[in-house]
């Protein structure tokens, strides 16, 4: 069985993001999506939850952008002159010292506090950016898990655009992180991750080598209302999945 998870990140960005989604998840194009809780639309976003009650929602854990909920200085590193958090921290995935780990830990328990808060029934963990990642941020990932007792997350990257250029090891590292994710603190995840946009170049080749020949469960990543994902968001409205060969299942993260 062939199936898909399409999960719109960035849920509660804005106004524009939210319309997006919810309009994707009303046609059936769009299964999941994951919530930004420190964004300033995500109140209204989870105002309309309730009305998709076979799809899915996650917490989208952030430190790379917008305010953080709490005010722990050890996120001093992670901030701009204003007090947001910002993603040059992030560049080169450099090491993060103890005192900021630990902020960050308090900081992603905030946003589930909140999504929880809310009233949102909380799927799965993905983040911005891909920070859950990050390798110093393996152990703060997995302290939130049993702290919240959430056992689905999204994986690393480990399905890539045909001609790609992966850098020796890569592959491998991945392969072990994704391993290590599922089995510290046994957790739930798709077989496989890419985004959308890299999954539909490579199905529409799919009997060619360059295609993608799958099985098992994929979580494609898409951002609908985004500025920069436009196109994307015309082709997540269109009748791509009629093109698949095979056909696929459309599920949501309560199917893992």
């Amino acid at each position: 069985m062939r199936r898909l998870i399409v999960n719109a990140d960035d849920l509660g960005h804005s106004d524009a993001v939210n319309a997006a989604i919810f309009a994707l998840m009303a046609s059936g194009h769009v299964t999941s999506a994951s919530l930004m809780m420190n964004a300033p639309a995500v109140e209204a976003a989870v105002r309309e939850i309730a009305r998709f009650p076979g799809r899915s929602f996650g917490v989208h854990l952030n430190a790379t952008d917008f305010p953080p909920l709490c005010r722990d200085a050890g996120l001093a590193v992670l901030c701009d002159g204003t007090g947001s958090l910002h993603t040059e921290w992030a560049r080169g995935r450099r090491h993060l010292p103890r005192r900021a780990r630990q902020a960050v830990f308090a900081e992603w328990c905030a946003q589930v506090e909140r999504a929880l808060a809310l009233g949102v029934p909380v799927s799965h963990l993905d983040s911005h950016h891909h920070l859950h990642t990050h390798p110093s941020l393996f152990l703060v990932l997995k302290r939130v898990q049993r702290r919240f007792g959430i056992r689905r997350v999204r994986l690393a990257r480990n399905l890539f655009a045909a001609g790609e250029h992966v850098r020796p090891g890569f592959a491998a590292g991945t392969a072990a992180w994704n391993l290590a994710l599922r089995t510290i603190y046994r957790t739930r995840t798709a077989d496989a991750f890419t985004a959308f946009r890299t999954f539909h170049e490579r199905a529409q080749n799919e009997r060619t080598r360059a295609g993608l020949s799958w099985q098992g469960t994929l979580e494609l990543m898409c951002h609908p209302g985004g500025e920069m994902f436009a196109a994307e968001t015309r082709l997540l409205a269109s009748d791509w999945r009629e093109t698949l060969a095979g056909g696929a299942e459309l599920i949501s993260y309560h199917e893992v």
